[in-house]
């Protein structure tokens, strides 16, 4: 495999010497037909069954194509990887269509089931999309982290020694600048010197709504450079450059550097004959410009008035040849038009304009395609065999596995038990069990070495306060520059030992937690990017899971596997205060998609869990894992527990007789309030039972699981949860409690048709001791035998 790879990008190397701008001019041309047509016949020839609009965006394609057309075809290999702006997705789609990556059937598909996706999507559309995009801004940021992935491996001699460093490329819109999410990540990648970084900006000055601002893009060059990107402004092509040497030019250029970009949008719009107006009117008095405009046709005017850099290939294609030699990232300002080339290019309501069907028929024409042939790859091209030629050979055509460019890892083996000190008969906390079975871990011992090496910690600046402090002073501080603790070398007293070098397997963020998120992504992403898996863990305190929760669904959306430790959690912090208090969370953990959430009470069942989730990430039906942890410190238990049922979601601590007309179900934190209330329970209803709940998440898809296998004909199937409910009457109360959102269980009363009465904060910000909040929030011992009673004199 290695050497197949050296091959590959040994071949790809070499093609890439000579730029033949003829082929790449046809190419541009037939990105632009495709990505049109590809939209045209979702809205215009395929049925619709609802008379949605499907939508598409076809002046967004056509800004972009020129850029990339550079990359794809000249620029970029096969290891680099590549963020594509949402709305230019039908592009990307035409690209590995020409490669031969993608099926005319996924075209015509496009925003339908089955077909090519709207956004450009790993899950969905296959492995030639590195990064799904469509949450503005997080496909451009997360490029960034995983430059910084990169960085990691390569400092950690993860990755063959044969294959060359990957360039991170985000093609952004000009509008995403407005995301803040990118400015966080701009700051981080300055803190951790991120290295081969592209960010290329689709420059047209247009968002949904609008025109943008005049003289933006001066504050975004200026913000780039104070975070040690090189900015290279690409204003204008060739021919205009070309123009302004001309005597005149100077005032020629002035001019269009001072024109007002609704100015600039509105004249491309109206062609020729308007450039001509507004010119000869603020500048028909200079020779020198009238022997520039007046020699040349309406249509040759609008041309060269609008030969933007972005739109020029020898311009792009220098620009970027140039930043190849230098691993700094760098940011290209590309100036474009949005919708170039099409009816309504520079009109301000483009965005979602679509061509209609006599505007198709003249673009059709002007394409040189005939009806019937619109999907034909090569059709309208002069020499079809030798632009396929050329395609087969550019760089990015090769690939990087007999598969294409999508790498595989070997597993990680995990052991059967993780290393820890025995917990029965302490006083710990779950965060705590985390926090020491991390350590013991991280001792790299025996069958923990290869568990050890592949981890990589991660946290927004609450390592210690998240019970990280431990593994960290076993196993360091990443980054490329050792940097001494300069607290350790002074003999000054600290737990915490923070030096800092390429061996380190801990990276600290800032608080920033989208940048947690986006980072445990990249990490997640490490076995098909970079051909190494990792065993990415975050910790955040749980209530702030909400601030990068766009990046945890952004994480999740592509099938990244990653481990979340959210700690503390709920109205357990106590005295904290209310803003660092969360009810929400295990609702959250409930509804997201690709990621298996989980709240242990004790840590018996936290040491299983934690075991499991390893594994489970890395499984091909696996998912990311999350955990909802606390700093409560409980008495341990001395048991014996069936590891399949924790996994699975609930046990019985206590199971009910047959025919037993009530239980209490916990989850996490509460359980000695409702061992506490069930112990009192037995008085007055022996042969009740006590369950723990360690995953509503688990139960609930399980249940949901067994109610469409009876619905397919599989009668017999039984959700874990039937099973574990089947002992109660009928009419059963089930009574159950957690330190969160009381609709988290609220589902339960359904599994079985039995009564339900829910327990936990539905608000939280008040200050206070445990008992005091458990009391006040209604979940403490004397409001579960409240309702158990309530319950009881119900039935």
């Amino acid at each position: 495999m290695d050497k197949f790879v050296a091959d590959q990008l040994r071949d790809a190397s070499a093609s890439a010497t000579t730029v033949d701008y003829a082929a790449l001019r046809q190419i541009e041309r037939k990105l632009l037909w495709l990505s049109s047509w590809m939209i045209h016949n979702a809205n215009h020839i395929r049925p619709n069954r609802d008379g949605l609009k499907v939508g598409g965006h076809q002046a967004s394609c056509a800004s972009v194509v020129s850029i990339m057309t550079a990359l794809y075809f000249h620029m970029l290999r096969p290891q680099d990887r590549v963020a594509v702006k949402p709305h230019a997705g039908p592009v990307l789609h035409a690209i590995n269509y020409l490669l031969g990556r993608q099926t005319v059937d996924m075209m015509q598909g496009l925003r339908q089931v089955g077909g090519a996706q709207a956004y450009p999507s790993r899950v969905k559309d296959g492995g030639e999309i590195d990064f799904s995009t469509g949450s503005v801004g997080l496909g451009v940021a997360i490029t960034s982290f995983a430059g910084l992935i990169q960085d990691y491996l390569r400092a950690h001699d993860m990755t063959p020694a044969n294959r060359p460093a990957s360039r991170h490329v985000a093609i952004a819109g000009d509008a995403e600048l407005d995301e803040g999410n990118i400015y966080e990540a701009l700051l981080e990648g300055w803190k951790h010197d991120v290295r081969d970084v592209w960010w290329v900006v689709d420059y047209n000055r247009q968002s949904l709504d609008s025109v943008m601002p005049d003289r933006l893009f001066g504050r975004f060059e200026g913000l780039f450079r104070d975070m040690g990107w090189n900015v290279m402004s690409l204003k204008y092509g060739k021919a205009l450059e070309a123009a302004f040497r001309k005597p005149g030019g100077a005032a020629l250029r002035a001019w269009i550097d001072d024109c007002p970009n609704s100015l600039y949008s509105a004249l491309t719009f109206q062609g020729g004959a308007a450039w001509r107006q507004a010119l000869m009117t603020d500048l028909g008095r200079s020779r020198g410009v009238r022997a520039i405009i007046d020699p040349v046709s309406d249509e040759a005017l609008a041309g060269l008035m609008t030969n933007l850099a972005g739109h020029d290939l020898p311009t792009l294609i220098e620009a970027f040849t140039e930043a190849a030699h230098s691993d700094q990232p760098t940011c290209f300002l590309a100036y474009t038009t949005k919708g170039a080339g099409l009816p309504f290019a520079g009109h301000k309501d483009n965005h979602s304009g679509l061509m209609n069907e006599d505007q198709m028929d003249a673009f059709r024409t002007l394409m040189n395609i005939r009806p019937g042939h619109e999907w034909d790859p090569y059709e309208g091209i002069a020499d079809p065999e030798s632009l396929r030629h050329f395609v087969a050979s550019v760089p990015f055509a090769a690939k990087l596995s007999p598969a294409g460019r999508v790498l595989t890892a070997p597993l990680v083996p995990v052991p059967a038990t993780l290393p820890h000190a025995p917990t029965a008969g302490r006083k710990m906390s779950t965060q705590g069990a985390f926090g020491e079975m991390l350590s013991e871990i991280g001792r790299g011992e025996g069958d923990c070495a290869e568990l050890a090496r592949h981890i990589v910690t991660m946290s927004p600046d609450v390592t210690v306060s998240t019970s990280l402090g431990p593994w960290v002073n076993r196993r360091g501080v990443f980054d490329r520059h050792t940097r001494n603790d300069v607290f350790r070398d002074a003999k000054l007293a600290s737990a915490q030992r923070w030096g800092m070098s390429p061996e380190g397997q801990h990276i600290e963020l800032g608080i920033a937690e989208q940048n947690l998120f986006l980072l445990l992504a990249a990490a997640g992403l490490a076995g098909p990017m970079q051909g190494t898996r990792l065993l990415p863990i975050g910790t955040v305190y749980d209530p702030f899971v909400n601030r990068g929760h766009d990046a945890l669904v952004y994480g999740c959306y592509q099938d990244a596997r990653f481990m979340l430790v959210a700690t503390p959690s709920g109205i357990t912090l106590a005295p904290e205060g209310g803003q660092h208090q969360s009810t929400n969370t295990p609702l959250l953990g409930m509804v997201q998609d690709r990621i298996a959430a989980y709240e242990p009470a004790y840590a018996d069942e936290f040491a299983i869990l934690f075991r499991h989730g390893f594994d489970w990430m890395q499984r091909p039906e696996g998912s990311s894992v999350w955990f909802r942890l606390s700093t409560r410190q409980l008495d341990q238990p001395r048991r014996t527990i069936d590891p399949a049922a924790v996994i699975a979601g609930a046990h019985w601590i206590e199971p009910p007789a047959q025919g037993a007309q009530i239980a209490i179900l916990y989850q996490g934190a509460v359980a000695p309030e409702a061992e506490a209330a069930f112990a009192a329970l037995l008085e007055d209803a022996p042969g009740a039972g006590l369950m723990a709940i360690t995953s509503p998440d688990r139960l609930f898809a399980d249940w949901r699981a067994a109610q469409a296998a009876r619905r397919e004909g599989r009668h017999d199937t039984r959700a874990h949860i039937e099973t574990l409910l089947a002992p109660l009457c009928p009419g059963a109360a089930l009574v159950t409690v957690l330190d969160g959102h009381p609709s988290t269980h609220a589902w339960l009363g359904g599994v079985r048709g039995q009564r339900i009465h829910t327990l936990g904060p539905d608000h939280f910000g008040q200050s206070g001791d445990i008992p005091d909040l458990y009391r006040i929030y209604g979940i403490d011992e004397d409001a579960i035998l409240n309702a158990c009673a309530a319950a009881m004199l119900m039935a």
